[in-house]
């Protein structure tokens, strides 16, 4: 008992309750999240046009798109979840059942948490954007965290499940789906903010020699000064990922690796341009 996570503080014969609230949570959370996607769409037609307008709906539709996934998703591994208890029970009751895998009833909550925190957090994000106070990289992360959490949804649900169950077949179609679409509010995301950065090129025609070399400097020094402060984030990302593993507690290593989505690759962003020297 001392060695078990203390991430969940509630007693056994409650996580059958559990499970079904947080479900049901989820589910509304999406269905809000799809709400406001659609308000948010409203607004932008009637306070933006031309490019900014065109991005705006690319991004917001990529976000439906991605919520309906999601949507699928929860309600097929919801199907699941009842065909795991009814199978697996046996004579016991279910809120006995989820309790005598309490691991696997802890598991389930929390890959449920986590994929209604990752709808949540897109449409803020999504949000910010089209009001121009966001960031373009918050709705990829958050597109990342989304597949992420579905890929732990999928393994823990999986572990339970009959390999020649139609509804653990739908689930894993449901989560390639909601992938699929991740990538799409990815590519969208990347595309719009590459349209807006082109309309807004910086003008040098009506620069002097001395002030372009001034210029020149002070973005070499920001540069230094970004590269040092990206090594640090790298840095931050590696400890919080290990308190997060520390923090969910030991699961099976089978488990663990399977449902412990891997590291973002280190793109192309740490290999320093070369910097342009004068004789």
């Amino acid at each position: 008992q001392e060695l078990r996570p203390k991430s969940l503080d509630i007693k056994q014969e409650e996580l059958g309750d559990m499970v079904e609230k947080e479900m049901a949570s989820t589910s509304k959370a999406i269905e809000d999240a799809v709400r406001r996607i659609e308000e948010m769409m409203s607004q932008a037609r009637n306070e933006s046009s031309g490019v900014k307008l065109e991005v705006n709906e690319r991004i917001l539709n990529s976000c439906t798109d991605l919520m309906k996934a999601i949507r699928l998703l929860v309600t097929t591994s919801t199907n699941l979840q009842k065909e795991i208890v009814e199978s697996g029970r046996g004579a016991a009751t279910t809120q006995e059942f989820y309790a005598k895998n309490s691991r696997w009833t802890e598991g389930l909550i929390s890959a449920s948490k986590a994929v209604g925190w990752g709808a949540t957090q897109l449409v803020e994000s999504a949000d910010r954007v089209v009001l121009h106070t966001g960031k373009y990289e918050e709705l990829i992360v958050c597109s990342h965290e989304i597949a992420a959490s579905t890929a732990q949804l999928v393994a823990a649900s999986k572990v339970k499940a009959e390999k020649s169950s139609r509804n653990l077949a739908r689930l894993q179609e449901c989560s390639r789906n909601v992938n699929e679409m991740a990538a799409n509010v990815v590519a969208s995301t990347k595309s719009g903010q590459e349209q807006i950065e082109e309309k807004d090129t910086m003008d040098f025609s009506g620069m002097s020699l001395i002030k372009m070399k001034k210029e020149e400097m002070e973005t070499q020094v920001k540069v230094l000064e970004l590269e040092k402060q990206l090594e640090g984030e790298w840095v931050h990302l590696g400890e919080l990922r290990k308190q997060h593993y520390v923090l969910a507690g030991g699961c099976d290593a089978a488990e663990d690796e399977e449902a412990r989505p891997a590291p973002a690759p280190r793109r192309g962003i740490l290999k320093k341009p070369p910097i342009a020297q004068k004789p």
